[in-house]
């Protein structure tokens, strides 16, 4: 217990020691989380008791949310290059924030389909330039630690924001719009109040072209880019199939009922509240090449464990394998990508990194669940082989990255 209060401890540490800006940044991490825990875990119900939308449907409206992010992302997910942090992210939340609003009050599956698509079209910018905000006033040394700390919020979310649904949903499952909209106003009120403007236009003798808008455009010119992306994409979209199949493998088998499940993936939260920063903090005496390669191991081990069966020491292994892979690779990646663009880029080739996890959303439970309808160990044993295959491919993209650094050291 005494060490975990220590790994609490350094967590607030490091919140405390960021420069304002970033403290901003890291809270939206946190507002989005919970807005979208208290929503998510509720809308299935309430759009089946209370929307009267026929079950085949829901999966379809849940898709318009990923749908909408994924679709804006690449187009508008760097608009923060051009006209600043600062007013990006206050039209983001209060966006977000209307939309949940709207939700409250419209009916029919039309209606409700637009808002969830407006409400990701407005969120697709949300993240990446929280992220450049981050990225602009903390210092490259030290980028590891902070990314971590928004990982760290974002798990604090995903406890607190299912348990406010939850208290909501007693009164009115319609309260939980209110709730996740109340919630990412906050944030939005965060960023009115404290977030000073850390963007200082393009800089002298860089092209302007390189602050291109379109996210994915500056994956395709960039190589090295675009081969990390590549294989981020495939890791997470294979270990998206752990939290999308285990509640039907848990349950088909009789392993864990609804509340099991809750409690399963609560307990991954948990995990990355507490392990998170001491992970990255001591992942940092290891080669990049050396981190990825123990978080591939970790992810093939989870699936590992599964494939026997879903008993539950089984998925209690798997889930605690696979959340400490993403603690060791997370932070690790994303500094990388804000080493790789240009100091007038940084908001598009983040939204370039926050695509993979659009695609993670909205291709990763669709692929997994087609691939456990054909047999219930198929999932796992693809698991396995991509998990070990992606691993090396960004294993060896972060050792060519390293060296690239190494060399431009020393040139300097």
């Amino acid at each position: 217990m005494t060490r975990i209060f220590k790994f609490l401890t350094s967590s607030i540490a490091t919140f405390r020691a960021a420069p304002g800006a970033a403290r901003v940044g890291s809270f939206l991490f946190f507002v989005a989380s919970v807005a979208d825990g208290t929503l998510m875990p509720f809308f299935p119900l309430w759009a089946r008791n209370d929307a009267g939308i026929p079950v085949e449907y829901i999966g379809l409206l849940l898709g318009c949310y990923a749908g909408g992010e994924l679709l804006a992302t690449p187009f508008v997910g760097g608009i923060a290059d051009r006209v600043g942090r600062r007013p990006v992210l206050l039209v983001s939340t209060i966006g977000i924030g209307t939309g949940f609003l709207l939700l409250f009050f419209v009916s029919g599956a039309i209606a409700i389909a637009l808002c969830l698509i407006c409400i990701g079209i407005f969120e697709s910018v949300l993240h990446p330039t929280a992220a450049t905000v981050i990225t602009d006033v903390v210092a490259q040394d030290h980028r590891r630690d902070h990314f971590a700390m928004t990982r760290v919020m974002s798990n604090a979310g995903r406890i607190i924001g299912p348990a406010l649904g939850g208290v909501l949903a007693l009164w009115s499952l319609h309260l939980v719009f209110f709730g996740a909209a109340m919630t990412i106003l906050v944030g939005a009120a965060a960023v009115a109040a404290l977030l000073p403007e850390t963007w200082h236009g393009n800089f002298d003798g860089e092209d302007d072209d390189d602050g291109s808008l379109t996210a994915l455009g500056a994956a395709f010119r960039d190589r090295r880019l675009a081969g990390l992306l590549l294989s981020i994409s495939a890791l997470e979209i294979v270990v998206s199939w752990i939290e999308a199949i285990t509640p039907l493998y848990a349950t088909a088998a009789g392993a864990l009922n609804p509340t099991g499940i809750g409690m399963l993936f609560a307990y991954a939260g948990v995990l990355g509240v507490i392990f998170q920063l001491p992970v990255t903090q001591a992942s940092r005496r290891m080669s990049g090449f050396a981190t990825v390669v123990w978080s591939g191991a970790l992810q093939t081990f989870a699936f590992v464990f599964l494939l026997p069966s879903p008993a539950l020491p089984l998925l209690i292994a798997a889930i605690t394998f696979a959340s400490f892979a993403r603690m060791l690779s997370g932070p690790l990646t994303q500094v990388i990508v804000s080493e790789l663009a240009p100091r007038n880029a940084q908001a598009t080739y983040q939204a370039a990194f926050s695509v993979v996890f659009d695609l993670k959303d909205a291709a990763g439970p669709a692929i997994g669940t087609w691939l456990y309808a054909t047999s219930t160990a198929l999932p796992w044993g693809t698991g396995i082989v991509a998990s070990a295959a992606a691993a090396l491919a960004l294993a060896t993209a972060a050792r060519r990255h390293e060296i690239g650094q190494e060399k431009e050291r020393q040139k300097s």
